[in-house]
C-alpha cells in the first residue's frame, strides 16, 4: 500500500510541478495535496503535523505571492493605483481570453492601458508596464523554487 500511495502523491506532486508554468493548474496547492495523500495514506509515518502546518503556510504565501507579483511589480516601478488595477484586470482577462499567451501580456497591457488611462505619459505607463513583468516573472521564479524543495523535500523525508 505504501508504494500505490507513493506513486499517487508523486504524480499528483509532479502535476503540481507542471502547475508552476502552466496557468490554470495550481501547482503549489497540489504539491501540498501529495503530502496529504502520501501522509494520510502511510498513517504519518515519516512527517507529521508540524510538516504539514508548515508547509500549508508555504503554499498559502506562494498562493498570495503569486496573485500579486505583478501588481507589486508594476508600483515598484512607480505605477499608480490605476496601473496596479489594471495589471490585476489584465491579468484576469489574458487569461481568460489568451489563455498563456495572455497570463504575460495581459497585465502589461492592463498597466499601460491603466496608466495611460490615468493620464500619465506613454513613457511612464510603459515602465510600468515592464514592471508588470518582471513581478510576474519573480513571482514565477519564486513558484517554480518552492515547488521544488516542496517535491525535493518529500522524496527526502520519504526515500531517505
Amino acid at each position: 500500500m505504501a508504494t500505490v500511495t507513493f506513486v499517487l502523491a508523486f504524480l499528483v506532486m509532479l502535476i503540481g510541478l507542471i502547475g508552476t508554468i502552466v496557468p490554470m493548474i495550481p501547482g503549489i496547492p497540489l504539491i501540498y495535496l501529495g503530502f496529504l495523500i502520501y501522509g494520510l495514506g502511510n498513517h504519518w509515518v515519516d512527517y507529521g503535523a508540524g510538516a504539514m502546518l508548515f508547509w500549508g503556510v508555504v503554499t498559502l504565501l506562494s498562493v498570495i505571492v503569486d496573485y500579486y507579483a505583478g501588481a507589486v511589480g508594476a508600483q515598484k516601478f512607480g505605477a499608480s493605483r490605476a496601473g496596479v488595477w489594471g495589471a490585476v484586470l489584465g491579468g484576469i482577462f489574458g487569461v481568460l481570453f489568451l489563455g498563456f499567451v495572455g497570463i504575460l501580456v495581459g497585465p502589461f497591457i492592463g498597466a499601460v492601458a491603466g496608466e495611460l488611462l490615468s493620464g500619465r505619459s506613454g513613457g511612464e505607463a510603459l515602465r510600468s508596464g515592464w514592471g508588470t513583468l518582471l513581478g510576474f516573472f519573480a513571482g514565477s521564479l519564486f513558484k517554480v523554487i518552492v515547488a521544488l524543495v516542496m517535491v525535493g523535500t518529500f522524496i527526502w523525508w520519504v526515500i531517505f
